[in-house]
């Protein structure tokens, strides 16, 4: 996304992703109303992370949507909550403890060199053959890791061996995010 998001598209983005979740546990099936603002109407890849103090609870996304940014945001929430493979689904009680985090996604971007990998600033999409991972950048200032061990991370989440980033038929894909939570939101 070329234009930043106001903390007031933010806030607004958090509210729609908990409500979301919200509706989901009760049974509800409320349509999400049209958005104004411009930016929340763009198709825009985005990834919703769960937290539950500090420790992740769930994270599903998309690079590309052919959704509005708002409603992606709706469907990864929902997804996040329930339907991450690695964890139960959300249970009602732990609503209250989960901090929601959404990073908005730039395009995939292929690279030539891992000279270009900022750690910080890029998360890494990587694929080989039949097998992908990814990791968002927010997780290698995280783990404190520096390029090589968040190259062999993003290897491990692609059921790969750590180093098969260094072959040649693995491509090797950045991207960077707009990220904010709910913890940095008033």
């Amino acid at each position: 996304m070329e234009d930043e998001l106001s903390s007031a598209e933010q806030k607004t983005l958090l509210e729609i992703a908990r409500q979301a979740i919200e509706k989901e546990l009760n049974g509800e099936d409320s349509p999400l109303p049209p958005r104004e603002e411009r930016l929340l109407n763009f198709k825009n890849g985005c990834f919703v992370t769960l937290k539950n103090q500090q420790q992740l609870r769930g994270c599903i996304g998309n690079f590309q949507s052919s959704l509005p940014l708002f409603k992606e945001v709706e469907e990864m929430a929902i997804a996040a909550a329930f339907k991450d493979p690695r964890f139960y689904p959300l249970e009602a009680n732990e609503l209250k403890d989960i901090n929601i985090e959404i990073s908005v996604l730039s395009p995939l971007h292929k690279i030539e060199s891992i000279e270009e990998i900022e750690v910080g600033k890029h998360g890494l999409y990587l694929e080989k053959n039949y097998s992908r991972g990814v990791l968002l950048p927010q997780v290698a200032v995280e783990y404190h890791w520096d390029r090589d061990k968040f190259l062999q991370q993003t290897c491990l989440k692609a059921g790969l061996p750590t180093q098969a980033w260094q072959n040649s038929d693995t491509d090797i894909y950045i991207f960077s995010a707009q990220i904010f939570s709910e913890r940095d939101i008033a």
